[in-house]
């Protein structure tokens, strides 16, 4: 493998926080956008078809969590790789591992949809109870989101790609176009065609569709850009393994966070919460509200890892521990904001989503607790993408996983169990303190044995 250093790699070049600013930015208006379009999405269902549909969405958030997850698995694992063998300028390889990474997402889209036919109704009765209109919705929303899972996933694949190939800029104003686009599909879609969750579901996987077909489509247009035609080239069966086990840790971190809203769900049921109804759409805004919060989290985080990824391919370990430092920190002051923010107007928050005050009230009660030490959470998330970056997948997942898989479901199930549903709300900010302690600790091991290396590294091998 060549360790020559392209002249066209700005990540290689340009100062680090000016690198991080010029990638972090575009990243964080690209998720800003896409979160936009749920809260807005969410509003459109909350005020023209009314809380049984915001019901059945905060049902259908473990199986969004779960597709998430999925692309998740494919798309960073490929980025792991990706970025160190173009900071090497490995062509080669890059090109195999773009290739591979569209095999792997096709396969796993094409078993996620044979899973849904063989089960997907039996999924919507069990989680929605008796309700059958929120099941029924529940249904036809998760089938239109289950079957647009390729586009999905390849949407991933090409934006990651654009990501590491140092074109978050460009990515970003066609992203705004698109987001816009969808957001006026479900406008259409659901209030005037009055589809209700079937037009949120259908207005998502359009605007998918039309990602999909720019990023593919201008990439040969644009300099320093891995050729399509390099796709034929190459086994689509390519790295899976590698891919698998470097998207891992982050992949299973989102599926974490399907099985903790699963688990709220299920002890809220089980538990006897005395307005079933009420509780879960509020729960279902909450993690609108959340997942809104976390976007930027994600795109610093995946910021970081493109540039740290192509500098330790490079071995350029000091530019690569100066911007995992800028992260953190920036993560950090975010996350405080958020925290400051979401304790001191939940109520007013919840509003922008439904007109039902006892809804609205709920959704303040929940928030309280929630968010009480949600400061921690960035620079948490931007360590384990550290560690997935520089090809450590087990620090990553001790990282990105040990909150949502293990520490929410079993925090959750025991304050349920042991003092009831209004207990459960507690269990999150004890989580977020656990995983804290536990990235302190992590940490102070990876600087301990650093040696002349980058943060967490010991030799300078092979590290693509």
């Amino acid at each position: 493998m060549s360790l020559r250093q392209s002249p066209e790699n700005r990540f290689l070049t340009a100062s680090p926080g000016k690198i991080f600013a010029a990638t972090a930015f575009p990243m964080i208006a690209i998720m800003l956008m896409n979160g936009m379009l749920g809260i807005i999405d969410a509003v459109f269902l909350g005020h023209f078809v009314g809380a049984a549909a915001m019901a059945a969405v905060g049902m259908a958030f473990p199986v969004l969590m779960l597709t998430i997850a999925l692309s998740t698995l494919v798309s960073g694992g490929m980025s792991s790789l990706l970025a160190r063998q173009l900071g090497a300028d490995d062509r080669n390889a890059a090109n195999a591992t773009f290739a591979g990474a569209h095999g792997l997402a096709l396969t796993t889209a094409s078993a996620l949809i044979v899973i849904f036919c063989a089960g997907g109704w039996a999924f919507a009765l069990h989680i929605a109870g008796t309700d059958g209109p929120v099941a029924e919705m529940l249904w036809i929303f998760l089938a239109i989101t289950i079957f647009g899972t390729p586009v999905q996933f390849l949407l991933g694949i090409h934006a990651d790609a654009w990501r590491n190939e140092g074109q978050a800029g460009l990515m970003a104003l066609m992203s705004l176009g698109v987001t816009l686009i969808n957001i006026l599909l479900n406008y259409i879609l659901v209030v005037v065609l009055e589809l209700g969750v079937a037009g949120s579901a259908k207005g998502t996987v359009l605007a998918q569709t039309l990602g999909l077909v720019l990023l593919a489509g201008l990439r040969p247009f644009l300099g320093g850009m891995m050729p399509l035609n390099r796709l034929w080239r190459n086994s689509w069966t390519s790295s899976w393994r590698r891919i698998v086990a470097l998207g891992a840790p982050v992949s299973l971190g989102f599926i974490g966070m399907a099985l903790s809203a699963a688990s709220v769900v299920l002890a809220l049921r089980l538990a006897g919460a005395t307005d079933y109804a009420t509780t879960i759409a509020a729960y279902g805004i909450v993690t609108r509200i959340f997942g809104f919060a976390f976007l930027p989290i994600m795109a610093i985080a995946m910021a970081m890892q493109s540039i740290v990824g192509n500098n330790v391919g490079a071995r350029l370990y000091s530019r690569s521990d100066a911007v995992l430092r800028i992260a953190a920190a920036t993560t950090l002051l975010y996350c405080l904001a958020v925290e400051v923010l979401l304790l001191g107007q939940g109520t007013v928050v919840g509003a922008a989503f439904v007109a039902d005050p006892d809804v609205i009230g709920e959704v303040g009660r929940l928030l309280r607790p929630m968010a009480a030490v949600y400061l921690f959470s960035g620079p948490v998330l931007v360590l384990g993408l550290y560690f997935q970056a520089i090809g450590q997948p087990a620090r990553a997942a001790l990282l990105t996983m040990v909150k949502p898989l293990i520490l929410l479901p079993i925090l959750v199930t025991i304050a349920a169990a042991m003092l009831g549903a209004d207990a459960i709300w507690f269990a999150f900010p004890l989580a977020d303190g656990v995983a804290a302690i536990i990235a302190t600790l992590i940490l102070a091991a990876a600087l301990k044995a650093r040696g002349n290396s980058g943060i967490g590294l010991k030799a300078v091998e092979n590290l693509s």
